[in-house]
């Protein structure tokens, strides 16, 4: 991972795409990095489209703007290809992942020409093989840590579990589906 590593999230409300954010920006946290995790606020409803960032750092992040030029962004719902520039300001060093059961070729016209890395991953299959219902923040969580090299599998696994631990001690089935979605996530992005 470079000294400072931007992430840009799309997502509809009720996604989890704020939540996976958030979680990505504790999860570094606690393996010492320098984080920010946080949503765009606007008329935000349940299905409208909304916007989080991550910054990572190995040294203390000065900016606190969004981040409209980002190495990596994430789609979580493949619709939003066609109702927002999703590229836009989007570094060719960088990559797009997208949730989505279409191969990358497929995904490519939709991305108004960018020239970067693209990684798929059907986030809605991983989701319900593993917890039984559609929660595609999970999945691509784990998809964006590996394809952006933010840390090792095994960290990445060991502080997720630790994170799902605290946040769902009582329900120690929603912490092995999501601790199985992880495991499939990154393994199947492509």
């Amino acid at each position: 991972m470079r000294s400072l590593t931007e992430i840009r999230w799309h997502g509809r409300g009720g996604q989890g795409a704020k939540t996976a954010a958030l979680l990505l920006a504790d999860v570094a946290f606690q393996t010492g990095k320098y984080v920010q995790g946080f949503p765009e606020y606007g008329p935000e409803r349940m299905g409208a489209p909304i916007t989080a960032y991550n910054r990572i750092s190995d040294t203390p992040i000065r900016v606190h703007s969004n981040i409209y030029d980002p190495e990596y962004v994430v789609v979580v719902d493949e619709s939003l290809l066609e109702a927002v520039d999703v590229t836009a300001g989007l570094k060719k060093e960088g990559a797009i992942l997208v949730n989505t059961p279409r191969k990358k070729e497929e995904i490519l016209p939709h991305l108004k020409g960018y020239e970067g890395k693209v990684y798929v991953i059907d986030a809605q299959k991983v989701s319900m093989e593993a917890m039984g219902k559609y929660f595609p923040n999970t999945p691509m969580l784990a998809a964006i840590v590996k394809v952006a090299g933010i840390m090792e599998e095994e960290t990445f696994l060991k502080e997720m579990q630790a994170s799902f631990s605290h946040k769902f001690s009582g329900k120690p089935e929603v912490i092995d589906g999501n601790m199985k979605a992880l495991q499939m996530a990154w393994k199947e992005v492509q």
